[in-house]
């Protein structure tokens, strides 16, 4: 597999994690924000909210599954495709969730899933930026150095070896 399609395949993965867990976690908070009995089961503390414009968790469970699970499901699909807005919909699902996460931060408790999301978003970005040949890649490079042995005693010019990470060969000096 290139470079190039194991980048690709790359952000396909991100994207499709992100896509079904945004979808799942979504769900659970806006099921438990309906049905009270499954609140304590699903759902983060109600303190959790103090101090946000909301009151339960049907508002951010729905913004979770349609905004950040909906942009990378977009952007899954298009990538999916090969259309060629695919990389502006996955620089635009990273930007959701790295602006999701910001956001959260400053509204709730640090958890583990805050740091997998942002991790999550800055991969996103930084598959983009490879895709589009805007990072530099790690490419096996095979230099090639070229010896001239000196003439031998008998008159008879040397010869010309190129050595590569394959090894030495020998090949005919160019004529004068």
């Amino acid at each position: 597999m290139n470079p190039h399609q194991a980048t690709r395949t790359s952000l396909l993965a991100v994207e499709a994690f992100v896509a079904v867990t945004a979808f799942a976690g979504g769900l659970a908070l806006t099921l438990g924000a309906i049905i009270p009995d499954l609140s304590l089961v699903i759902t983060p503390p109600e303190e959790y909210l103090e101090g946000s414009p909301f009151s339960s968790y049907l508002v951010p469970g729905l913004l979770l599954t349609l905004v950040l699970g909906g942009v990378n499901a977009i952007a899954f699909v298009l990538l999916l495709r090969r259309r060629s807005s695919a990389l502006l919909a996955a620089a635009a699902a990273g930007y959701a969730a790295l602006i999701w996460i910001f956001v959260q931060m400053m509204v709730i408790p640090f958890s583990f899933l805050q740091a997998v999301y942002f991790t999550a978003g800055s991969v996103e970005l930084g598959l983009v930026l490879l895709q589009l040949g805007l990072l530099p890649t790690a490419r096996a490079t095979h230099r090639r150095a070229t010896f001239v042995s000196p003439p031998q005693a008998d008159g008879v010019d040397g010869d010309t070896r190129v050595v590569s990470s394959a090894g030495p060969s020998t090949r005919e000096r160019p004529a004068d």
